[in-house]
């Protein structure tokens, strides 16, 4: 599998994709916002662009859409529940399908509302594994809900599925969020060295050559994955004095969600 991580330099700091399969040079295009870059890279690369995959339905992650397709015939996939929200959709699809890119790329789609309810991931079983998350799961971060999402689907996506994943699988977000979602981790967190030591690093870091996370990392780091730390709750109690002394984790994670939404 090839990978090809596109920074926009838009104001929405938006990441697109293109896999590849070594093979044939099929690529499939995953939230391509920026039609023009995508397609010069492909040409660069010598691939082909056959398929384009929209996490979800917001602008920013299917304003490249029609271009694409206009020059490439390429076939459109989405959630199954966003065929109403996304113009063209050939292909609607739900958790447990797989996305084939040529003869060796295999995806496998996982169901992640939250951000919006109809999210989906794309899990890449290689070695070392890939998660594609668009808007679910952000470097040291997590999706908002503000625009037709449920911060309780989001809890359930994190801690039944994203937690689960192989601690080795490499994370690719859908916005360069980092440096501030790692100041907003050291805000909960102010004793996260891990957390302070990467803030140092990425602070001046080139979003063309962008810093590429793992799972593992994000449980030393993504307060999202932390719900059980006793400085992140001791915090907590601060922000919100009628909270109970042990906080289950739902709640101590819709309190976070809360409090990144005015942070």
């Amino acid at each position: 599998m090839l990978i090809e991580q596109i920074w926009t330099a838009n104001a929405y700091r938006n990441f697109n994709y293109l896999i590849a399969c070594p093979e044939t040079g099929e690529a499939l295009a995953i939230d391509p916002l920026d039609h023009r870059q995508c397609l010069a890279t492909a040409k660069r690369n010598g691939w082909r662009i056959t398929q384009i995959l929209n996490t979800h339905e917001h602008g920013d992650h299917t304003g490249g859409n029609e271009a694409i397709i206009a020059q490439t015939q390429s076939k459109l996939l989405a959630h199954h529940k966003a065929r109403n929200k996304i113009r063209g959709v050939d292909k609607g699809l739900a958790a447990g399908d797989r996305v084939k890119i040529g003869e060796r790329v295999k995806l496998e789609v996982l169901d992640t509302p939250g951000h919006t309810m109809s999210h989906l991931c794309l899990f890449v079983p290689s070695d070392p594994p890939a998660l594609f998350c668009g808007d679910t799961l952000f470097n040291a971060g997590a999706g908002n809900c503000h625009n037709g999402g449920d911060p309780s689907a989001l809890y359930a996506t994190f801690t039944q599925q994203l937690a689960l994943l192989p601690d080795d699988t490499r994370i690719y977000p859908g916005h360069e969020y980092m440096e501030n979602n790692l100041r907003f981790t050291l805000d909960r967190e102010p004793d996260n060295r891990r957390a302070m030591a990467l803030l140092a690093e990425v602070k001046s870091q080139n979003p063309n050559h962008a810093f590429v996370s793992t799972l593992a990392l994000e449980k030393e780091i993504n307060t999202f994955f932390r719900l059980g730390n006793s400085t992140l709750i001791g915090k907590l109690h601060e922000a919100f004095p009628d909270l109970p002394k042990a906080p289950d984790p739902k709640t101590v994670f819709l309190k976070l969600r809360e409090l990144r939404n005015k942070w």
